[in-house]
């Protein structure tokens, strides 16, 4: 009896020993395994998807196996949502009529000139005069306005910016600016200048690229930004067409200057031109949805944590399938477990004390488009949100990192930014748990990629949400059809989306919301 008695006492007290060292949020990481993402994101990013792309039947499909997903694991959904889809409208466009004559000249859709995709005429369009506005630029550091009137005319620019000695002169560096690649930007500038149209020229082509003429022909889907700016209708012309209107001598001077990125607002061109533009389009209104779920949380429960990803990827163009594996197929099946991970926790009796939602957006390779709509339409208070831990490719290995180990490292993004507390959390978590090497190559906001505007996190950050963004980097299957499940490195996979799923703990369960104490980076101009 004794000796039993004494066995079973220190059986007892090991066992208790062993309990107390158990750390419950490693528990429920462990809750997130390859098997279970590799399952997922063998639907996710099946032939059935479609390639998910935003505003067709792949992405609604999507949209209805996460949403199946989330009731299966039992997180709740929004009561205004009256269930798991927030529903925001999508336009989509379709070039009905088109006509082009200069000086009595008509010119050829598709040889000559396209309707930039977004541009909007109903009417018929006529200007007399066209006024030559170089690069379309206007800053305090480089000018092709100064002096112009554009109003009710045409204005003919150039793509690109200007450098002077290997600096481009709107920045001051080597570094570019957001007119060298925004059409748009330089759109809503001649509208606010009152100009009738944009003919936009690059220098470079001998003829319009067969996939521009196919997209601006083909039926085009927009979002109604909330804060959207009007801008001129854009119509893109070979440099072949700008001989044909202030002759060939003056033109080839004027396009060598481009393609050496000279500065074009010396050169006076404007011409008294007779202008004919009719360009009609077919508008239909369709939906597209983000899908929420949540845990709610207990003594703090009317704050918020939220784990985003993006569902929605290219689609299928010419019965070729753009499975988006990785991108962001393996964000969106991190999302899924994680709330399996964070349900299991909560049923057991260890749930957050800080609400987790759990979303998951479409629209983002459009232009992050459901994470601004949910930005401009919370479900949940934004000053109320404590962090948006955001998780777009995660799956594979970036092939030009050469240093350190590639087999076991993620890009962490905003960490520095915002809030004093992300970094401290995410270094801690990750040197107890997870033994990643962070690298934060692209978190510089001046990065050349640009990646920290180019995911959904950048909705939050401009609410003032604190953010981090999780990465792979750039691999050679990016936006091909070859972004595939067999490429998935599944144990890496595993060890980010517990790393994150810690970090979400740690945030969902401190004391103090995040604060929110450093001012957001300026968007490089």
């Amino acid at each position: 009896m004794k000796k039993y008695f004494l066995t079973g006492f220190a059986l007892f007290f090991l066992s208790g020993f062993v309990f107390s060292q158990t750390d419950i949020p490693l528990k429920y990481a462990g809750e997130i395994t390859e098997q279970g993402l590799k399952k997922q994101l063998t639907i996710v990013a099946s032939a059935e998807m479609e390639g998910r792309e935003t505003g067709t039947n792949g992405q609604r499909k999507a949209a209805s196996y996460i949403e199946s997903q989330f009731k299966e694991i039992g997180l709740q959904y929004p009561e205004s949502l009256k269930g798991y889809q927030q529903y925001y409208p999508l336009f989509k466009d379709t070039l009905i009529s088109r006509l082009m004559k200069i000086n009595g000249r008509i010119s050829t859709y598709g040889k000559d000139y396209i309707l930039q995709p977004g541009s909007v005429l109903h009417k018929k369009l006529k200007a007399t005069d066209m006024v030559f506005a170089g690069y379309g630029i206007e800053d305090s550091s480089y000018n092709d306005y100064a002096g112009k009137v554009v109003k009710d005319k045409i204005v003919l620019v150039f793509s690109g910016e200007p450098q002077v000695n290997g600096k481009y002169l709107v920045t001051g560096t080597n570094r570019q600016s957001k007119w060298m690649y925004s059409i748009n930007a330089k759109a809503i500038l001649a509208k606010e200048k009152g100009a009738a149209a944009i003919l936009f020229v690059n220098p470079f082509w001998d003829s319009i690229p067969t996939p521009l003429i196919e997209n601006s022909r083909k039926t085009n889907l927009y979002f109604p930004h909330l804060n959207d700016k009007p801008k001129a209708a854009v119509i893109s012309i070979t440099p072949l067409l700008i001989k044909n209107i202030i002759g060939a001598d003056e033109a080839n001077t004027l396009i060598e200057a481009a393609k050496a990125k000279k500065p074009l607002n010396t050169f006076n061109i404007d011409r008294r031109v007779k202008t004919k533009l009719v360009l009609r389009k077919k508008r239909i209104k369709v939906e597209a949805s983000n899908v929420i779920g949540y845990v709610e949380g207990s003594d703090k429960k009317d704050e918020y944590v939220f784990i985003t990803a993006h569902y929605d990827h290219l689609g299928k163009h010419d019965e070729v399938i753009y499975y988006g594996a990785d991108d962001d197929g393996s964000g969106t099946v991190s999302v899924i477990e994680m709330a399996h991970a964070f349900a299991k926790a909560k049923q057991d009796g260890y749930g957050p004390q800080r609400t987790v939602v759990f979303m998951t957006v479409s629209g983002e390779e459009k232009g992050l488009w459901g994470s601004e709509y949910y930005s401009d339409h919370p479900v949940f208070p934004l000053d109320k949100t404590t962090v948006d831990l955001n998780i777009d490719m995660v799956g594979r290995i970036d092939p030009n990192r050469n240093y350190g180990d590639s087999t076991n490292y993620v890009y962490v993004i905003g960490n520095d930014k915002l809030s004093s507390d992300l970094d401290p959390i995410s270094k801690a978590i990750n040197k107890k748990y997870s033994k990643l090497e962070l690298d934060y190559k692209y978190n510089d906001p001046k990065d050349p990629e640009r990646i920290y505007y180019r995911s959904d996190h950048y909705n939050f950050a401009k609410k003032g949400v604190p953010i981090i963004f999780f990465f792979d980097g750039i691999h050679k299957d990016y936006h091909k059809p070859t972004d595939t499940v067999d490429k998935i490195n599944f144990d890496l996979l595993e060890k980010r989306a517990r790393f994150i799923f810690l970090t979400a703990w740690e945030m969902a369960n401190r004391d103090e919301m995040l604060k929110r104490d450093i001012p957001l980076p300026a968007e490089v101009r």
